[in-house]
């Protein structure tokens, strides 16, 4: 869920759409595709326009060269024979990464855009506003751009263990890297240091950063740290923390999809845990690395 080679973003319509764009098409919060005997395809724009009226179009930009659109048909559309809904999870290494990165940034905004019909503050119904990606209201002036929720992860590491823990929603017997959302007046490291408490009741420290990743489920930036065990006895959050371990790198449970960014991390720890010697960091292992 990153920004794609060969994609330039933009928000303003051409003056003359191209039939022949991409249309990342959603019925009811699902990505319309058609399918086929070796993957599935998105529409264009004119096979959308063949079988359906738009009830939102919103320009994303070019992917290269070719214009890309997220459309938003109404929950009730019919599609006709060989064209489907399908949730966005479910095409996971279906369709490429490039397209399933900007299926995701399609189904961001048009949730903003269906979430921010009515102005928060006087209940007016608002408008698009001319020259950037927001929303309006013409009565009081309130601007609504589409929402972005950070949330953190932090795996946990202990000598040569990792922390994972299984949520009461993950499917089967998965396990994963902690996770919350920043609450505010929080910086991120706050927000790592009190989840990490919060769910599973130790302390940790040396928290250091690995990466982000846009995740649509509706609309998150997962930003993703290692922390080192600093204290304390695991004591779980039964309404948050199904069960919470520690695991030896050669004693893995099953993990998340190698699409999240809670997977990258994992590996990345892992393979870094394996090349370095007892007692140094991972941190200090990739400063020697570049030295």
């Amino acid at each position: 869920m990153n920004t794609p080679d060969g994609f330039s973003p933009a928000h303003a319509l051409p003056d003359a759409l191209d039939p022949a764009a991409i249309a990342f098409t959603y019925v009811d919060g699902r990505l319309v595709v058609r399918e086929a005997e070796d993957a599935p395809r998105l529409p264009s724009l004119g096979e959308v326009r063949a079988f359906a009226q738009p009830a939102v179009l919103h320009y994303l930009g070019e992917l290269c060269g070719r214009g890309c659109v997220a459309v938003g048909l109404a929950a009730d559309a019919p599609l006709p024979p060989g064209w489907k809904a399908s949730g966005l999870r479910a095409l996971f290494f279906r369709l490429p990464d490039d397209l399933v990165a900007l299926a995701g940034r399609a189904f961001q905004i048009l949730e903003w855009d269906s979430t921010h019909r009515f102005c928060g503050r006087c209940a007016t119904p608002t408008v698009i506003r001319a020259g950037e990606r927001a929303r309006e209201c013409p009565a009081c002036g309130l601007i609504a751009y589409p929402r972005v929720s950070p949330a953190m992860m932090a795996l946990v590491i202990r000598g040569q263990e990792i922390l994972l823990a299984r949520a009461p929603r993950f499917p089967g017997a998965m396990y994963s890297a902690l996770a919350g959302f920043v609450e505010p007046g929080e910086t991120i490291e706050d927000c790592v240091r009190r989840e990490v408490r919060e769910e599973v009741g130790i302390d940790v420290d040396r928290i250091e950063y690995f990466a982000s990743q846009a995740w649509p489920f509706p609309h998150s930036l997962m930003i993703a740290f290692t922390a080192h065990y600093a204290g304390g006895d695991l004591k779980l959050d039964p309404a948050e923390i199904a069960d919470a371990r520690w695991f030896a790198l050669d004693a893995l449970p099953d993990l998340p999809s190698p699409m999240s960014i809670a997977r990258r991390l994992i590996d990345a720890t892992i393979a870094r845990l394996r090349e370095r010697p007892p007692g140094q960091s991972p941190g200090d292992a990739a400063l020697e690395s570049r030295s």
